[in-house]
């Protein structure tokens, strides 16, 4: 794809008026130049400056000329190459499940949400309790909620996408190279322009990594918030009596006791836990998180 192509995309993508204005612009040209003069009654000022601001209308010797039409109406038809990634859209349910989790992280500070969020998953987490040691259940959750990720990350990542932006960017990261070390300034400007103009792919492909967080913290907030009612995290009153510790290098500790600075005994458990399950469910499974390259 050329630059001018990737150009004509970008502006299309983020303006939609902008596709019949340079329409209107490739239409009124003569010898593929045009004068503001022509097309002043179709299109707005802004929509002309921001072409001659993008280098899609360039000085020519009557008005303004185009560069390279083909290109332009290139980036005017629907993306076809794989140059052009089309991003994953949110559904309402995953829109809907962003906003609940943004009212779960409530239940962090304010004691009336994390007593409701706590007592309504002791109804299936409270039995486990009574029969288990508390290291154990939290080893529970840690496996469930590392079953959980994996799948939900398989089902909702298209890895596929993430290889394309990851051997996009490589692709113009070492074309900057080569260009910087041939001492090429033309050629490193472009390239430049283009990374800018690439910020779109960069967006879609954070999107396409939030998209399966939002789902994994939304089933991961209640487990953990339980945790942190049923221990009584920050003076709050535990909800068990639960037994102490023996662990390396610090004896016999409370499972609310700060192990690193403030961190309790809990959270650093909980965290082990987890990303130990987590990995051996990924070879498990044999599930690579990490997008491959072409």
């Amino acid at each position: 794809m050329s630059r001018i192509e990737r150009k004509v995309r970008s502006i299309v993508r983020s303006d939609a008026e902008m596709k019949p204005a340079i329409r209107t612009v490739l239409d009124s040209a003569t010898d593929n130049e045009v004068q503001w003069i022509d097309v002043r009654d179709q299109i707005t000022s802004g929509q002309w400056g921001r072409l001659i601001e993008k280098g899609i209308l360039v000085d020519g010797d009557n008005g303004f000329r185009i560069e390279e039409p083909d290109a332009v109406r290139e980036g005017l038809e629907e993306p076809s190459d794989p140059d052009e990634i089309e991003g994953t859209s949110w559904s309402k349910w995953d829109k809907g499940a962003a906003v609940a989790t943004l009212l779960l992280f409530a239940g962090y500070a304010w004691a009336p949400a994390r007593n409701l969020i706590g007592g309504a998953v002791d109804l299936l987490l409270g039995p486990v309790t009574g029969v288990l040691p508390f290291y154990a259940v939290i080893m529970i959750v840690a496996v469930a909620t590392g079953l959980y990720s994996t799948i939900l990350r398989v089902a909702l990542m298209d890895m596929d996408k993430m290889s394309q932006y990851k051997d996009q960017m490589k692709e113009v990261s070492e074309r900057r190279k080569a260009a910087k070390e041939s001492g090429d300034d033309e050629a490193l400007e472009a390239i430049q322009e283009e990374q800018m103009e690439m910020m779109g792919d960069q967006l879609g492909m954070f999107k396409e990594q939030f998209r399966p967080m939002v789902w994994i913290m939304f089933l991961t907030i209640p487990a953990f918030l339980w945790m942190f009612w049923a221990v009584g995290y920050r003076g709050a009153p535990a909800q068990y009596q639960l037994e102490t510790l023996v662990i390396p290098f610090a004896g016999t500790v409370e499972w609310t006791t700060g192990i690193l600075g403030p961190i309790q005994v809990w959270i650093v458990w909980y965290f082990l836990c987890s990303m130990a399950f987590t990995q051996i469910i990924q070879k498990g499974l044999n599930i690579s998180m990490t997008p491959s390259s072409s």
